[in-house]
């Protein structure tokens, strides 16, 4: 049996050319490196969140982006079928008011002959009351300057008062909706006599003429 010499204490295994002071700078490593863990994984939480937030941050904008994209579309569809809607109740207006002409032109013919009278001229009235709130404007007057684009000629003659082509009669008055035409005005025309202005040019010259064979006539005894 070996005997413990009293008084000694055990110490650590020391490497050979070492120092028992050596143990203790490695000791403060560790603790110092345990210490540099916990920052090293706040930086890089922080750069993840910040990852994070750059990709939410885009998809917002892309997200906006769509939105204000279709919202554009749909303003522009409303506007769409607004004029649409538009259209197609002037056509269905100006359809109805043209299946009416021809009883206008009934009621138009029996004033001119003084046989709109009683009831009927009631009735008349009341039709021409609501085709004009309707946009019916009636066009067409003797004596205005006859354009093709409004008017359409039936009758031509020729006339000594007239210094261009003009409507001298009209046989069935024209219709429009706002600017657009539903039936143009049917008129009798009139263009200027060939030679009225020579024949008149000629007259001119001659009247002196005739005034010195007057005045050139033998004098009183």
């Amino acid at each position: 049996m070996t005997e413990e010499t009293p008084g000694f204490e055990e110490k650590p295994d020391v490497p050979s050319g070492a120092t028992p002071d050596d143990a203790e700078p490695k000791a403060a490593t560790s603790s110092s490196e345990a210490g540099a863990a916990p920052a090293g994984d706040a930086t890089a939480q922080i750069a993840g969140l910040t990852a994070q937030l750059d990709q939410a941050r885009k998809a917002l904008e892309e997200r906006t982006a769509d939105l204000q994209r279709l919202q554009a579309e749909f303003q522009n569809y409303r506007r769409r079928v607004e004029r649409d809607r538009i259209t197609v109740k002037e056509i269905a207006v100006a359809n109805l008011l043209t299946e009416l002409l021809p009883v206008l032109d009934d009621i138009g013919r029996a004033r001119d002959h003084g046989e709109f009278v009683g009831g009927f001229k009631s009735v008349g009235e009341s039709l021409e009351t609501v085709a004009a709130k309707m946009g019916l404007q009636q066009f067409g007057k003797e004596g205005e300057p006859f354009d093709p684009t409004i008017h359409e000629a039936l009758m031509h003659s020729y006339a000594p008062d007239v210094t261009e082509t003009t409507c001298v009669a009209i046989l069935q008055p024209g219709y429009r909706i706002g600017e657009r035409t539903i039936r143009p005005a049917r008129v009798a025309v009139a263009e200027p006599q060939p030679g009225a202005q020579t024949v008149k040019a000629e007259g001119a010259d001659e009247a002196p003429a005739a005034g010195d064979d007057k005045d050139s006539g033998p004098e009183e005894g």
